[in-house]
């Protein structure tokens, strides 16, 4: 049960991932990531009353809330970095976040084994080369890989708070819908503030009845996004953790499997490379 449950992670994660970075290409970030949070806040409201959910709530609903303003901030330097480069570097550059519980583990006086030294060593080596030649005469793919890091930070920082905002399944359904709700809150405060500033809100060459047909695209990112923290939560319960992290921690391989068979995506011989490494890394990080 563990292992389907994180596969089945990895699977909605990297589906999330492929949509989100196909529909900045065309609609601003924030606008992808507020109407997409919001459609998973009306679903998950839904089942918080259906299961009596608010039952459970209690302080460490604050973890929620610290998740829920960290997330939008991660999705939106991901999503950007999408659409910047290539999905073939940026997701696996992405699943990097795993290093977020081993440093929290650091200051509460973990020491890591060999195997994470090495992943350590393994995914700063993936990074550098991930860039490959471009990285010196290409600023929008240095600025790709440095969001993805930024964005990679608050993954791990979403993964690490959420776990402490509940202990049962009714529970982490309040959480994931607090943390939502405060999403769409942060999100939707910064889409007003770039509005004002003259940015625009809706896609190019259609403005709403674009944003109206992808929708349901829209609804599945959110949606995606949501049921992967559902069953990642449930494999960690059920299981190892090691197990469910290395597993979880795939997503990165059905994002480019999903460009290289959508998009005819090509990389560079040292950007693959590089992408490898980094996984190899996570995987190494996950496992130590």
């Amino acid at each position: 049960m563990t292992a389907l449950f994180a596969l089945a992670t990895s699977l909605l994660w990297g589906l999330a991932d492929f949509g989100g970075g196909l529909l900045t290409r065309r609609t601003p970030a924030l606008t992808v990531v507020v109407v997409s949070q919001s459609i998973a806040v009306l679903v998950l409201g839904t089942i918080v009353v259906a299961t009596g959910g608010f039952a459970e709530a209690g302080p460490q609903l604050w973890y929620a809330v610290a998740a829920g303003v960290v997330g939008p901030v991660a999705m939106l330097c991901f999503y950007k970095a999408l659409a910047l480069g290539p999905m073939g570097v940026v997701s696996p550059l992405g699943s990097l976040g795993v290093a977020v519980p081993v440093g929290i583990g650091l200051v509460l006086g973990e020491r890591p084994g060999l195997l994470q030294f090495a992943g350590i060593g393994v995914a700063v080596m993936g990074i550098v080369l991930a860039g490959g030649p471009e990285l010196r005469g290409a600023p929008v793919q240095r600025q790709a890989i440095i969001m993805t890091l930024v964005a990679a930070f608050g993954f791990g920082a979403v993964l690490a708070l959420i776990a402490e905002a509940s202990t049962t399944i009714t529970g982490l359904f309040l959480a994931l819908f607090v943390q939502r709700v405060t999403n769409v809150t942060v999100g939707g405060a910064a889409l007003y503030v770039s509005v004002r500033r003259g940015a625009r809100a809706l896609p190019e060459g259609g403005g709403l009845r674009v944003l109206l047909t992808a929708l349901p695209a829209l609804a599945f990112v959110g949606l995606a996004d949501v049921a992967a923290n559902g069953t990642y939560s449930v494999a960690a319960q059920t299981g190892p953790v090691t197990v469910a992290a290395v597993l979880a921690n795939l997503y990165p391989v059905v994002t480019v499997l999903a460009a290289l068979v959508v998009l005819k995506e090509r990389l560079r011989t040292v950007q693959a490379a590089g992408a490898g490494l980094a996984l190899v890394g996570t995987v190494l990080l996950a496992t130590g």
